[in-house]
């Protein structure tokens, strides 16, 4: 079974309830057509305004049967979603009114689905940017509590069956931050254990990337990265973490006894760290083009309920897997 064959098992397992903002998008509304006949979700919601999905369905030539259709500017709940609004932003000024104009974006209007339990799941991205989507999400969603800034992963699959996972691995942040601190360094490694649980259904073992592995190098990006692991030690001593590592010590069973003796994580990472996000991002593509893995993400991380931002040149295949995964986060 294929990456994308058990996310899709598992969401049938968990039956929960999904909503697409970009219900006038024509691969959006295929891939919600799809998502009801492969039953990955309860319930199916696409926002918009009616007329413009249901031209959007006849054009694609696909049936609506099944699946709700919510326009947010005419919704009965678009008041209470308001109140609820502008309890989360009046601290930053935003009046009654500008929330209950801000309900009628259909982006934030789902995002409040999530917070408010009418969805477990959202995905949007096929024609906002990435910055609309984590806007929406971290105004309404919110980071999930101890955790200040949302990242991102990869699930990397391989042919190398030998390492990781059955030859798969957590890749983090690929897409997200830029630049991280030790401290945030700490929480994309805290998060990701809990991707790889998620994901790769296995105990995490959290390898911290860098250049150096345990002070063959110094400078402040060794530091960095030294202090990561340090700081998610003291936080959460259950996560088996180490660093700093370079990536060989980390992912093969006899570099990681040479350059890391004693080492618990040395030679058997099966989440993998970068540090930072020029590294991460060409580390999957080198992976993912030259060695031939699937790749599967970005993947959010870190916001307290699923929520998830596709590409804008996604495929209608892309928006049913990404769906599958996210709905398969509403179960933990």
């Amino acid at each position: 079974m294929t990456f994308a064959e058990h996310m899709k098992a598992k969401a049938r397992q968990l039956h929960k309830a999904l909503v697409l903002p970009e219900g006038t998008e024509k691969r959006t509304v295929v891939a919600a057509r799809r998502i009801v006949d492969e039953k990955l979700a309860s319930a199916v919601t696409l926002l918009g305004a009616e007329d413009a999905i249901l031209a959007c369905a006849k054009e694609a030539g696909v049936s609506l049967e099944g699946i709700t259709l919510i326009d947010p500017a005419l919704s009965s709940k678009r008041k209470a979603y308001a109140a609820e609004y502008h309890e989360l932003r009046k601290h930053k000024g935003m009046t009654e009114a500008e929330a209950f104009e801000g309900m009628a974006n259909q982006l934030r209007y789902g995002a409040m689905m999530v917070r408010l339990g009418d969805a477990d799941a959202m995905v949007a991205g096929a024609e906002n940017t990435t910055g609309n989507v984590l806007l929406a999400s971290f105004q309404i969603i919110k980071t999930k509590p101890g955790i200040k800034s949302a990242s991102s992963c990869f699930v990397m699959a391989t042919d190398k069956k030998d390492l990781g996972v059955d030859g798969s691995f957590i890749f983090s942040d690929c897409a997200t931050i830029p630049e991280p601190t030790a401290e945030q360094l700490a929480e994309i490694a805290e998060e990701s254990a809990e991707s790889c649980k998620i994901y790769l259904g296995a105990d995490p073992v959290v390898a911290m990337l860098s250049y150096s592995t345990k002070g063959s190098a110094k400078g402040a990006l060794v530091d960095k990265v030294a202090t990561a692991v340090k700081l998610l030690q003291e936080k959460r001593p259950d996560i088996l973490v180490d660093g700093e590592l370079q990536l060989d010590a980390a992912i093969v069973e006899s570099v990681g006894k040479s350059k890391a003796p004693g080492s618990p994580v040395a030679g058997k990472a099966n989440v993998l760290v970068f540090p930072d996000l020029q590294a991460g991002n060409i580390g999957y593509k080198l992976v993912q083009r030259l060695a031939g893995a699937e790749a599967y993400g970005p993947i959010l991380q870190g916001f307290a309920k699923p929520v998830s931002d596709l590409s804008r040149g996604c495929s209608i295949e892309d928006i049913v897997v990404t769906s599958a995964i996210t709905l398969a986060q509403a179960g933990n």
